[in-house]
C-alpha cells in the first residue's frame, strides 16, 4: 500500500507506539503481520488479546490515546461495547485486539498466514 521510504518509517514508529501501549497495558501475544504485499487496503496488522472485556476496552482506550498523542486519529472503531474483539482503523494499520476466545475462534493469524511476522 505505502510505497514511500519516509512514509513507511512514519508508519512503522505509529506501529510501535501501538504495539508498546497494548504492552503496556499487559495485553498477550501481541503479534505485527507485514501484509503489504498481500493487501491493498493496509500495511500491518497488529494483533493482541485481552483476559476480559474490561482489559480489552483499556487496551483499545490507551492504543487511541497514545496514537492520538503523535496526532494519529482512527479512521474507524468497531466492537467497543462487547469488547470481545476491538477493531481500530488507522487506514495504514489495523489493530484488532481479541478476547482470548474470539481470538481463537477468527484465528487472524491463519486467514493472513501470507502476511510476514515481524518484530517490533
Amino acid at each position: 500500500m505505502t510505497n514511500d521510504k519516509n512514509q513507511k518509517e512514519k508508519i512503522y514508529k505509529l506501529v510501535k507506539v501501538a504495539v508498546d501501549a497494548i504492552s503496556e497495558k499487559k495485553g498477550n501475544e501481541i503479534r505485527v503481520l507485514d501484509i503489504s504485499e498481500i493487501s491493498s487496503f493496509a500495511d500491518y496488522f497488529i494483533i493482541a488479546s485481552g483476559t476480559n472485556k474490561k482489559q480489552v476496552q483499556t487496551i483499545s482506550d490507551f492504543v487511541e490515546e497514545k496514537l492520538e498523542e503523535q496526532g494519529k486519529m482512527p479512521a474507524g472503531k468497531e466492537g467497543y461495547p462487547t469488547a470481545s474483539w476491538v477493531l481500530l482503523d488507522y487506514t495504514e494499520f489495523v489493530v484488532h485486539i481479541f478476547s482470548s476466545e474470539e481470538r481463537i475462534f477468527y484465528d487472524l493469524e491463519r486467514i493472513w498466514k501470507d502476511g510476514k511476522e515481524i518484530e517490533i
